[in-house]
């Protein structure tokens, strides 16, 4: 049994409830069942509590933060992911970039870089690096210099230099998000000096500054990289993270929990939290009933059906907020019959949104019409959805060809914000597509491996995901999703349309937003007729959390930030 000890005041002076969190090993399984409180709560004595907690190995009156999160993170790199749940566990608690967004907001302010300049041109990024930043020493590394622009050359260009030993040090790796968000842009990236870093573009790129934000643009230690590299250990660098973050990695048991503690060197101050634990709870129901019972204090993505209750628990505060995100069925376009436009209008107008959005959003969502959402700017509110008529669709599919179709249709297995309940959208879609006369098989895979294999060119049928916007620009949606450049990672769809990549590359070189708007607008018209996917829904997000957590902001990128967050005592 792995146990560390949870102190909270029991309101006197001498006495504190000390509450023992534990995971179990179940030895015939190899697995760790989910976080929970054990028995152990009682009120002790000042002393008797101290000596409890010393001998599990922690102080009584340490605070400790639990999140309830709901899936296990893919690895400890930030670089080779896209998952939320990874960023969450990596880039922000571990991990520093250059620029750092505001806690809740999509503006940008410096972060391991203290300012920077642009040339005239747009091509040329000087970033003054903020001089004393470390990287936090663990039980397996400890660093003997401080951050510096070798880190900075580092964590770029072993995302790009297909010769260096870092390029696929996981097997299978692809950095896609720097594929997706720079391609071939970056021609340089050189260290002026020990604290001055220039980037050389071979264009001008609008939104290069909020993309140097994003997680994958996370800095990591070229020293602990070249310790592993020496010590043929470099799988190490994905699964023992070594960051200038506000909290340091501790340890992780596979699918049940992972430890931080705060960084007491932290450049931008110590942690109010002590302690950090992520308690990954798969199950919706399952993190809603840990919130209540005080064995989390904060969770994330409640099932629709949990929202009323949470809200009406006097114990607990719900914040919410429109989602800067879209769920999808996107069709494997360069499979047939999904290669033609007629099948995937037809299989568009077989689906009844509403009744998805009725069954799995329960209220807390609104159907989805374009690839980006109404709360982004450049929305096309022009733009016209195809209409739920299955009897035009058993037209259409008739004018293609399209005969007793066999399809498999993929269902998420963990809840996200855009898809709260993949399966039972899956279900949902099953029964309309039976009325046209197609026979749907779903399928799923574990999460890392489910987002792996519907990133290959060859995958089979539909594929339910979404995307929840990681820097405030319609770019991150239309380019990351639909560029040609994103086909075989990002773009699970396969889509390539010349017409629509031609747009949407101008849109990044302009420098007037009311100019890439029209851009971007033009865009989704072709995204429209084309029908690479089948929108499905924009959720509002809920973020439950205990009333006596303090200081934590939700996101319109879907990022859960811990650093600022305390516990009322």
């Amino acid at each position: 049994i792995f146990c560390f000890p949870w102190g909270r005041h029991a309101g006197s002076s001498n006495a504190v409830e000390t509450v023992l969190i534990c995971a179990l090993h179940e030895p015939d399984r190899g697995a760790w069942k989910n976080i929970r409180e054990c028995s152990m709560k009682k009120k002790l004595t000042f002393a008797a509590a101290l000596l409890a907690a010393s001998v599990l190995g922690g102080v009584a009156n340490a605070k400790t933060l639990v999140y309830c999160a709901e899936a296990s993170p893919e690895g400890f790199d930030p670089a080779p992911y896209t998952a939320g749940q990874t960023f969450d566990a990596s880039s922000r608690t571990v991990f520093n970039r250059l620029v750092e967004f505001d806690h809740g907001k999509t503006t940008i302010s410096p972060g391991l870089a203290e300012s920077w300049t642009i040339s005239d041109d747009g091509k040329e990024y000087t970033f003054k690096l903020r001089k004393g930043v470390k990287f936090a020493p663990t039980d397996y590394f400890t660093p003997t210099r401080d951050f510096n622009a070798d880190d900075v050359v580092f964590s770029f260009e072993r995302q790009v230099d297909k010769n260096g030993p870092w390029f696929q040090y996981i097997p299978g790796i692809a950095y896609q998000y720097y594929n997706d968000q720079f391609g071939d842009n970056i021609t340089k990236v050189e260290k002026v000096d020990d604290l001055t870093v220039k980037f050389t573009l071979k264009e001008p790129a609008i939104t290069f500054i909020p993309t140097l934000g994003m997680d994958f643009a996370s800095i990591v230690s070229k020293e602990y990289a070249d310790k592993l590299q020496a010590d043929k250990t470099p799988e190490l660098f994905n699964q023992k993270p070594v960051g200038t973050g506000p909290f340091i990695f501790v340890d992780y048991q596979t699918d049940a929990a992972i430890r931080y503690k705060a960084n007491p060197d932290y450049w931008g101050g110590k942690q109010k939290i002590d302690d950090l634990v992520f308690a990954i709870t798969t199950d919706p129901a399952v993190r809603a009933q840990k919130l209540k019972a005080g064995e989390c204090n904060i969770m994330s993505y409640p099932a629709p059906a949990d929202i009323k209750g949470l809200q009406a628990d006097p114990n607990l505060t719900v914040a919410e907020q429109e989602g800067l995100n879209v769920g999808a069925l996107m069709y494997n376009t360069q499979q047939k019959p999904f290669d033609d436009v007629r099948v995937r209008k037809a299989l568009n107008m077989a689906i009844n949104k509403k009744a998805i959005i009725d069954a799995v959003f329960q209220g807390a969502g609104q159907v989805a019409i374009n690839p980006i959402p109404p709360t982004m700017w450049s929305y096309n509110k022009e733009v016209k959805d195809d209409p739920y008529d299955p009897d035009a669709a058993k037209k259409l599919l008739e004018e293609a060809g399209v005969k007793d179709l066999k399809m498999n249709v993929w269902a998420m297995p963990v809840s996200r914000p855009y898809m709260p309940n993949a399966r039972r959208t899956a279900e949902l879609i099953q029964a309309d597509f039976a009325k046209v006369g197609v026979t749907v098989n779903i399928v799923s895979y574990d999460w890392g491996e489910y987002l792996k294999r519907a990133s290959a060119v060859d995958h089979d049928g539909a594929v339910i995901v979404g995307w929840t916007g990681d820097n405030g620009d319609p770019d991150n949606f239309l380019g990351v999703l639909l560029s040609c450049a994103s086909v075989g990672s990002n773009n699970r769809a396969e889509w390539c349309n010349k017409d629509f990549d031609a747009l949407i590359n101008k849109a990044k070189t302009v420098s007037d937003q009311a100019e890439r708007a029209k851009l971007y607008e033009q865009a989704q018209v072709i995204f429209k007729e084309q029908a690479p996917w089948a929108t499905l829904a924009h959720s509002k997000v809920f973020m439950p959390m205990q009333k006596t957590v303090t200081g934590f902001a939700m996101d319109p990128l879907g990022i859960h930030r811990f650093d600022g967050v305390d516990i009322a005592e």
